[in-house]
Order: C-alpha cells, then structure tokens, then sequence
C-alpha cells in the first residue's frame, strides 16, 4: 500500500470522484484515513447507477462529502471551496473519449476546457497551492518516436479530446506562474481494471466475448496500446501527491503507463483465456482519431516519484475478470 505522509491528515478534493480512477483513489485515500470530497455530475455518458455502484461504500464514510454538482458552474463550485478547508486539488473530472470528442467538440471543450480553468480559478482564490491534474497519453497522436517521452512535441493532436488536454497543460503553466501553484500533470496510459468504464475496449470486448456477440475489431490487430492497471495509477497518483507535498515551485508533467505496449490482437487473447471464451471478430478499417500505438516513456516518473508498475497484462486482465464476472450487470 502507498500512504500518503504518515501521521498527518489531508482533505483531498476529487473532482470526477465517482468514476473509474476517481472513486479508486478516494477508496485508497480513505483506506489511510485522510478526508475526501467528491464533486462529480453523474452525467449520463454511461449508465449513472455504475457510478453510483462506484462510490456506494466511500459515501457511508464520516471522511466522504459527496457534491453533485457541474465543475462549469462556477458559483456552486466555489461554494464547495468555501464550505471546505481543502489541502490538495486532484483533478479527474472530463468528458472522456476520443471518437465521442470528434463527433461533440464544443461539449468537450466546454467540460475539459472551462471546467479546468474553473478548479484552477479556485485553487487561485482560495490559497490552493497543491494540484494535479488528468492529462492523456492522446496528446502525443501518432508520434513516430516510442517510447513517447514528455520532452517529444505534442501540438499535432487528432482529436478535439486530446487537443483539450494539451490546452489544460498550457493553461496549468499560466497558474503556476502567475500564482504560485505547485502542480503536477499525469498523462494517463489508457488506464484498465476494476470499475473500468463500459465503453473502453476490455469492459466493453469481455461484454461481447462473454455473450457471444461478434467484436469490432479496428485494423488489422497490430495496433498498441500501453494499457496500465488501475493500482499502478493509483500508486502513481499517491507517489505524486508525496511529491508535492515534500516540493515547492513545482511544473511538471508525468508520463503514468507501463512502459510495454500491447497490441489489440493479444489483448483480445487475454480476455479470452480469462474467460474461457472465444471471441467473434469482425474485422473494420481504422477509424478517425485513433492511433497506432501508445507507448510510455516512465523513466521521469520512477527518477521523480519512485513509480515502478507491478501489475502486468496477464495479472491485470486476470483480476478484471474476476471483478467483471461478479459484476457483470453493472457492466452493462
């Protein structure tokens, strides 16, 4: 287990805290005692009792506030803030996915763009001075250098999602800048487990392969991803969290992968031999927006934070199996 400063207590802000990575690393949090508050809108991109589900033990704690509520509307948010003596921001909330983006770009700039410029308008009005923020290994595109290291230029985006998270990087600058705030941003690598959300590729294939149902599969199953288990982030998150609090004057932005792509051909093996089923493959061209390969270059974030992920492939996708079997009608 990764604690968080022994001995003392923090009030840790989630916003996003009912999905996949948020409600996670509030469970951890309070595990170790600390105090967590949670803003979240349970949109409705997926179904909202999963999110629900997701947060159902945090929210019976006497350290869990749980705020629904849209981090665009800058009144209501500040009334948290102002309810609340907070130590340390971790800014999750967004509108996730990268084909969605391309068909509702004003609606990923709207939450992505202004509801990040609204958190780190509160950490500026109310003395926040510790913060880190979701950022994706998407703002890379198809960079034609693996590992994707964060020193590689990142201003040929494909779509509208990844554009918003390198836009948030840059606005993140201007805060710690002008006011002084210590901040740290962690390009996810596409982040797998329990409580995965339904409509990324392993909950929604383990779906469709355990129901018989054909998969579409985009390509010809050469393409990568650097899939990263969710206890790793977790770790991660904490680990840059320690970071910041024992450093000051800090601008960083983090690289959390698992340094081994996985191509979607195996991926779909290992879901299978978790289940125990074969899966029904239906074979489509690429599609707009996705990449060939994501690929972590984590050498920056083992040198600064001490990140070293445990969890591979096979073990992950092992435990998914578990938890989607005993949850498959939350899956859905």
């Amino acid at each position: 287990m990764v604690f968080v400063q022994k001995n003392k207590i923090f009030t840790f802000l989630i916003t996003g805290g009912s999905g996949f990575i948020g409600s996670s690393l509030a469970d951890h949090l309070l595990s170790l005692g600390h105090r967590v508050i949670n803003i979240d809108n349970m949109n409705d991109y997926y179904d909202v009792s999963i999110k629900e589900d997701n947060i159902k033990d945090a929210i019976n704690s006497s350290n869990y506030r749980f705020y629904n509520l849209d981090i665009c509307d800058f009144k209501k948010v500040d009334h948290v803030f102002s309810e609340n003596k907070i130590d340390f921001i971790i800014h999750l909330a967004a509108r996730a996915g990268v084909r969605p983006s391309i068909e509702s770009p004003l609606l990923y700039q709207d939450t992505n763009g202004l509801g990040t410029n609204v958190i780190l308008e509160m950490a500026k009005r109310h003395q926040i001075k510790k913060i880190i923020l979701a950022s994706s290994s998407s703002v890379y595109g198809n960079n034609k250098k693996t590992p994707f290291s964060e020193t590689d230029a990142v201003d040929f985006a494909i779509s509208p999602y990844a554009a918003s998270k390198k836009a948030n990087e840059v606005l993140g600058h201007v805060y710690h800048k002008l006011y002084d705030i210590d901040m740290i941003f962690l390009r996810f690598f596409t982040v797998y487990g329990p409580r995965q959300r339904p409509d990324l590729a392993i909950n929604k294939f383990a779906r469709l392969i355990n129901s018989g149902e054909p998969i579409q599969m985009f390509g010809d199953g050469t393409t990568a991803r650097d899939y990263t288990y969710i206890g790793d982030i977790v770790s991660g998150i904490v680990k840059s969290i320690n970071y910041l609090i024992n450093h000051h004057e800090v601008y960083e932005i983090i690289n959390l992968g698992n340094n081994h792509p996985i191509s979607l051909f195996k991926m779909i093996k290992t879901i299978e031999e978790a289940l125990a089923k074969k899966a029904v493959i239906e074979q489509l061209p690429m599609q707009p927006g996705d990449v060939y390969i994501t690929y972590a270059d984590i050498s920056k974030a083992n040198s600064l934070l001490g990140y070293s992920p445990t969890t591979t492939f096979d073990e992950g996708i092992r435990k998914f199996a578990v938890w989607y079997k005993n949850n498959q009608e939350k899956s859905k």
